[in-house]
């Protein structure tokens, strides 16, 4: 078909997503579908092909995404329940001393943020957030808050098994999840960092008004008081116990230490590093290789710790094994959305690939000069700006360029950097239509007007600079390739 054509075809289709998400509040997933199916007929696609392509892009999005979304919120559940965040910022706390709340509260968010959804994350440290806060000395909790959350949003968004950058890396070389994974953490160090500087020298030192809601859990929380070894909300330390009632009758439930928490949230972590690094430094196809190569995949990876929490974490310390049960099977309800939408993202994404559409776009823009990086960094801002969603922006970035990327042969790194870039777009410049924000300066008592002054900013600075990093990494190693 004419080039032309297909990128008009592109413009009203995209136009028609936002209108039916954003004006007649359609569901992401049904919208997706919808205007999946519409592009594939007036793209040219032959209308007895049509279901069968929409089945095609399901099915090939789904095998990685519903393996490792559904691991990792099973693994986050568990940490969840059995009061890992917590453990996790207590014992932070006290290595960092109680001059040091605020860093110390970062590192342990990132830690949280690595297996659990950004919303669920955010919401079960606001009450430590608080104690910290009040601890610290603060008239209000955003000094604090407002770093965690911009922190853990930027993890959710780059790092897997999250559904956006799982769902972008299985679009374009699920080869490379590792190697995202291993990218994404090194990313993340400085950007903590960042947001930390940022957070003293803008947020810190100015008045927010709360509502008066959050102003009175505020002065009502107790402060975190660490001089004397004593837990902040959520208890500190493996030796106490509580005797709780469970689906399997009443039981002594007792607290893991935070570092068996630390530990099993790294565990994955390690063994895709290891899987990863094997790759480069083993001759492939070897019986080590493969061994490696096993070790090292991220499904393998988070059910093993998957597995062991289970145990480690949850019937070990008194939680019935039906008990446990229930707690995986209900981290799956708010992630089967997830993973359907970025399914139906994988449709879309399919669509633009069979019609041919993605070619027009991506090859006209790359023909007038623009960086397959920059593209596909710039689609996922447009599409994150316009409707809110990282995992839509995402995907549908991603569904764009694929065929480019998959055509021109890029080496894995340069892979990863690609869809790093299109996680920085996701990111950046979230406002009133993303649920992020409204978590983020609900919970926090901020106005809108606080939550763009803060929230807002943020998230910007941490999406351009960290595409800025990946923009100099790609031209930096672009004669290695």
């Amino acid at each position: 078909m004419d080039p032309v054509y297909l990128i008009i075809l592109a413009v009203v289709s995209i136009a028609v997503l936002l209108f039916l998400v954003m004006k007649l509040k359609w569901p992401a997933y049904l919208a997706l579908l919808a205007v999946a199916v519409l592009t594939a007929l007036f793209g040219g696609i032959p209308v007895q092909e049509v279901i069968p392509t929409v089945i095609a892009g399901m099915g090939g999005t789904l095998g990685s995404v519903a393996l490792l979304v559904g691991l990792g919120a099973m693994l986050g559940g568990i940490i969840e329940k059995t009061g890992g965040a917590a453990l996790i910022a207590n014992r932070a706390a006290k290595l960092l001393g109680k001059h040091r709340l605020g860093p110390a509260l970062l590192i342990a968010s990132g830690l949280v943020a690595i297996p659990i959804f950004f919303d669920v994350a955010f919401i079960i440290l606001v009450p430590i957030i608080f104690s910290f806060a009040k601890a610290a000395g603060h008239k209000s909790p955003i000094a604090f808050g407002a770093p965690v959350a911009v922190f853990m949003v930027f993890i959710h968004n780059s790092v897997p098994p999250h559904p956006g950058i799982v769902g972008s890396t299985t679009l374009l070389n699920p080869d490379v999840m590792g190697l995202v994974t291993i990218l994404g953490l090194a990313l993340s160090v400085p950007m903590g960092f960042v947001v930390w500087f940022v957070n003293q020298r803008l947020m810190a030192s100015g008045v927010w008004e709360m509502s008066p809601e959050i102003a009175e859990k505020y002065n009502e929380a107790g402060a975190a008081d660490f001089e004397e070894g004593r837990p902040t909300a959520g208890g500190g330390g493996a030796a106490t116990s509580t005797a709780t009632t469970t689906a399997t009758g009443t039981r002594q439930i007792t607290k893991p230490s935070a570092g068996t928490v630390i530990a099993l949230i790294l565990l994955p972590i390690l063994m895709i590093a290891i899987g990863t690094v094997g790759k480069l430094i083993v001759e492939p196809e070897t019986p080590v290789a493969n061994v490696l190569a096993f070790i090292g995949a991220p499904g393998f990876a988070l059910l093993v710790a998957c597995i062991l929490a289970m145990y480690i974490l949850g019937i070990r310390h008194g939680w019935g094994k039906q008990d446990m049960g229930d707690i995986m099977d209900s981290a799956l309800a708010p992630a089967a959305i997830v993973v359907f939408v970025t399914g139906a993202g994988g449709v879309f994404a399919r669509v633009m690939t069979e019609s041919g559409i993605g070619d027009a776009v991506s090859g006209m823009l790359v023909s007038a000069g623009v960086p397959i990086v920059l593209l596909a960094f710039l689609l996922a801002l447009i599409f994150k700006v316009a409707q809110g969603s990282g995992t839509v922006a995402t995907l549908t970035a991603a569904g764009l360029v694929q065929s480019t990327v998959v055509a021109a042969g890029y080496a894995d790194f340069q892979v990863a950097l690609i869809i790093l870039a299109i996680a920085m777009g996701s990111v950046s410049l979230s406002h009133i239509n993303d649920s992020g924000f409204w978590i983020a300066t609900k919970f926090l008592g901020l106005s809108v007007g606080g939550g763009l002054k803060t929230w807002t900013l943020m998230c910007t600075i941490v999406g351009f600079l960290g595409m800025a990093i990946i923009a100099i990494a790609w031209f930096a190693t672009a004669g290695l390739f």
